[in-house]
């Protein structure tokens, strides 16, 4: 029956289930044990999984009107708030994708971003184009106007070593630096899934003090889910500390 002490335990381990095929699918991809299509294949099965088991422990639940001892119950109790919470979890990055513009190119400079140089051999053929378009920048000057470029008191080589600090704190990894251009190339590599963004950082002098530039882009993926615009926003705050 569906309401047994064994239904029960069984809508407890799909909960714990739910949870594990989650962590599998974006940690697995994020250490290379697979795709990132596989990764994705393991958190839409983990939402199937926490769907039944929630809808399963609350039907449960409102059947059995609290009839049997405690012990019987309870593992419905934790099963279906253990999978409510993972629903609850994938709910909200769902919103935030829906909120989110569909671009993953996001500069400080909309008439004229950053460059790549280095970088464009290391991201290959298969990643996303490095072409700003005109949808991009109409798309970003709306969802995203607080990301501009940043005017500082410091000097070029002030500058340039100050991007420098602030990206390594930031976890980046540093492939070009190159202090005659004023130009620094760095991969950012996210938690969750192990997603690659890459990141180009331009130094210009302006009477005496500098422009700083950014541009990161991801190299899959239609929509960054803002992830983008978050970082260079996070880099603009560290650098002015």
């Amino acid at each position: 029956m569906f309401t047994s002490y064994r239904a029960s335990r069984f809508v407890l381990a799909g909960a714990l289930i739910a949870v594990l095929m989650l962590l599998l699918g974006a940690l697995g991809s994020r250490f290379g044990l697979w795709s990132f299509f596989v990764g994705f294949y393991f958190l839409f099965a983990g939402i199937v999984v926490a769907l039944i088991c929630a809808v399963w422990g609350i039907a449960a639940l409102v059947f059995s009107r609290g009839a049997g001892p405690i012990k019987f119950r309870a593992p419905f109790v934790y099963g279906a708030m253990l999978s409510s919470l993972v629903l609850a979890t994938m709910f909200v990055q769902f919103l935030d994708a829906s909120r989110s513009p569909p671009i993953h190119d996001i500069s400080t400079d909309l008439i004229d971003p950053p460059e790549f140089d280095q970088l464009i051999e290391i991201r290959g053929r298969n990643s996303n184009d490095l072409t700003y378009s005109d949808e991009d920048r109409q798309q970003q000057a709306i969802a995203y106007p607080a990301i501009k470029t940043l005017s500082t008191g410091r000097d070029l080589n002030e500058s340039f070593d100050r991007v420098i600090a602030v990206a390594t704190s930031m976890g980046w990894e540093i492939v070009n630096s190159d202090r005659r251009a004023g130009i620094v190339e760095s991969t950012a590599t996210t938690f969750w899934f192990g997603f690659k963004d890459d990141v180009v950082i331009r130094i210009r002098a302006a009477n005496g003090a500098s422009l700083i530039d950014l541009r990161s882009v991801s190299r899959v993926g239609m929509s960054d889910l803002g992830a983008n615009a978050a970082r260079i926003a996070r880099f603009l705050t560290e650098f002015e500390r």
